[in-house]
């Protein structure tokens, strides 16, 4: 694909104004969602800058003036490790926003990772998501929101360079076995048909540490032997695509 995945991004000073941007156009994405279609579906991401994200949205300057009763939140990725571990997504997201605002157990979509192995959770996540929004085998659910993040490597959710997830055309969460960054463990993630389906993508990117991830995205060159990153494939088909970058991520 050559297309550019960033047709422009918004580049702020640090990643506090980075965050506070995110957060208000995240609070603006929900209103919308919330006055036309009842709800705000938000998948949400693992990662530093989501975790300030969170972190913004719990502070009271954000967080008592959404209405978190119409939210549901699912995750877009998520290691497949209990919720108390370290390394579980939603258990960073729990301790940085979830137990922080007003929501029902109900609204929070978790990843049955003691469902089995990895192909069984995933199978089993996509069935709550295909139960939620109430479509059969052959539709397709449309998240309101997906946030991601970016690897150094170029990936996103739990979509590495080389790995069969990144082909997978009719799954919407595939297993993801470990890559080569840390933790070694077993995941699942969201495919690209359902990212893409989504009403918006939100990346959020900080860092020095991308820039070279992020110029690949933006000018299409490749990374470290890799053409087209997986991160550059994210293409919403009738949506928003939004990037939210720190200035050390984009570099002199």
């Amino acid at each position: 694909m050559s297309r550019s995945s960033v047709k422009e991004a918004d580049i702020y000073s640090n990643s506090d104004d980075l965050s506070e941007a995110a957060a208000g156009f995240m609070t603006d994405l929900a209103v919308r969602s919330i006055s036309e279609r009842g709800r705000f579906v938000i998948a949400l991401a693992g990662g530093s800058s989501p975790r300030r994200l969170y972190q913004a949205l719990a502070d009271p300057s954000w967080r008592d003036r959404i209405n978190w009763g119409r939210w549901h939140f699912f995750i877009s990725d998520e290691r497949v490790v209990p919720l108390s571990d370290p390394n579980s997504n939603f258990g960073m997201a729990e301790k940085t926003l979830l137990s922080k605002v007003p929501v029902r157990p109900e609204q929070v979509h978790l990843v049955p990772t003691e469902a089995g192995d990895p192909d069984t959770v995933a199978r089993a996540y996509e069935a709550d998501i295909r139960q939620f929004f109430g479509v059969g085998d052959t539709e397709m659910p449309r998240f309101d929101a997906v946030l991601l993040g970016m690897g150094s490597d170029g990936h996103t959710a739990s979509l590495f360079p080389g790995k069969p997830a990144l082909e997978e055309k009719e799954r919407l969460v595939a297993p993801s076995p470990p890559g080569v960054l840390p933790p070694p463990v077993e995941r699942v993630t969201f495919t690209y048909p359902l990212i893409n389906s989504a009403r918006a993508v939100i990346f959020l990117l900080a860092g020095a540490d991308k820039q070279a991830a992020f110029r690949s995205v933006r000018d299409g060159v490749p990374l470290e032997g890799t053409p087209v990153v997986p991160a550059a494939r994210v293409h919403p088909e009738s949506g928003v695509l939004r990037w939210f970058v720190d200035s050390t991520a984009i570099g002199s």
